[in-house]
């Protein structure tokens, strides 16, 4: 067949994205992103290799999904007669390497979630998980803010890049924030109302009735994205109630040791302090489980066993 008319490129969207053998053909830019995208793996692999860190593969089918909110995508296994999930998230299984005595690993997974599809959402996607024996949130702001600026340099040559138009100074350190107090909602009153009250006079949210408290941080949660557009920042203190698998913060215990990274109003990163109390991350899957739409789901007994071995 003839070839898209090479001068001006191809330019309808729903062809370039269905066809992508026609994009490629007929839009240099398009390759130069996915020799970009190898060379930004490559260099992650070597940062991380340097390190001491061993790269793992974990199974992608699960009997039970977990290690992150989401829809998991479903298939049967013939021999066994059983169902299982594509994972949506390696995480439990990474943790249980870490219970077997390897303390520093990582996997550039592939994980699915049965969810809607948006520019920044996909069911098919590659992520990077990370862990560090006897580390905690603070330690892994320090490796991801080294990781990123370090690839951004090998890979472009320069710690200033442009992202949707916008210019984004990559250059160390970056900020941190408190996620409570940027939001302005008390981290020791334990009332949505009262959030409900702050997030409607400081960000003009209009709030339906009954809505969840975990649903209300997340909309306090998305006012950030787009703050600090032009400099990366990390914003801590989450709070429990959206945070399952992270650590509570000993002096305040609605709050939870964790941090999420935004560069360019995209949230980038997500980690914690690994709560590794096994009677605890027990109570609060159960809590998780209590509030999910799909009462089947189950809780992964045996990673709070590996917990209880491990902790």
């Amino acid at each position: 067949r003839p070839l898209p008319e090479k001068w001006h490129g191809l330019k309808d969207v729903e062809v370039r994205f269905r066809q992508r053998y026609l994009d490629l053909i007929s839009n240099e830019e398009v390759k130069g992103v996915f020799r970009l995208r190898c060379k930004i793996i490559n260099k992650i692999k070597e940062f991380l290799n340097k390190r001491g860190f061993l790269e793992v593969e974990t199974p992608m089918m699960h009997y039970v999904s977990g290690g992150a909110s989401g829809k998991p995508f479903k298939t049967h296994h013939n021999t066994f007669d059983t169902d299982l999930y594509l994972r949506i998230a390696p995480e439990l299984y990474l943790k249980k390497l870490l219970v077997g005595g390897y303390e520093k690993i990582y996997e550039l997974n592939r994980s699915f979630r049965n969810e809607g599809i948006s520019l920044k959402h996909n069911p098919e996607f590659t992520m990077l998980e990370v862990y560090k024996a006897y580390s905690d949130y603070k330690g892994m702001m320090d490796l991801t803010e080294e990781l990123i600026s370090y690839v951004v340099k090998e890979v472009l040559g320069t710690l200033q890049i442009k992202y949707q138009g916008k210019e984004i100074d990559l250059t160390p350190p970056w900020l941190r924030k408190s996620f409570a107090k940027t939001i302005g909602i008390d981290s020791k009153e334990d009332n949505p109302e009262a959030w409900k009250k702050v997030l409607k006079e400081k960000f003009g949210l209009s709030i339906e009735k009954g809505i969840s408290r975990s649903s209300l941080l997340n909309l306090a949660e998305d006012i950030l994205e787009q703050q600090q557009i032009n400099k990366p920042v990390f914003f801590t203190d989450y709070f429990t109630e959206v945070s399952p698998l992270a650590k509570t913060k000993k002096d305040e215990p609605l709050l939870t040791e964790r941090f999420e990274l935004f560069i360019g109003g995209l949230e980038l990163a997500n980690a914690y302090s690994e709560l590794n109390d096994p009677i605890e991350q027990a109570e609060r899957i159960r809590r998780q489980q209590e509030k999910n739409e799909d009462k089947k789901h189950k809780i992964d007994e045996d990673f709070i066993t590996a917990l209880e071995y491990g902790r």
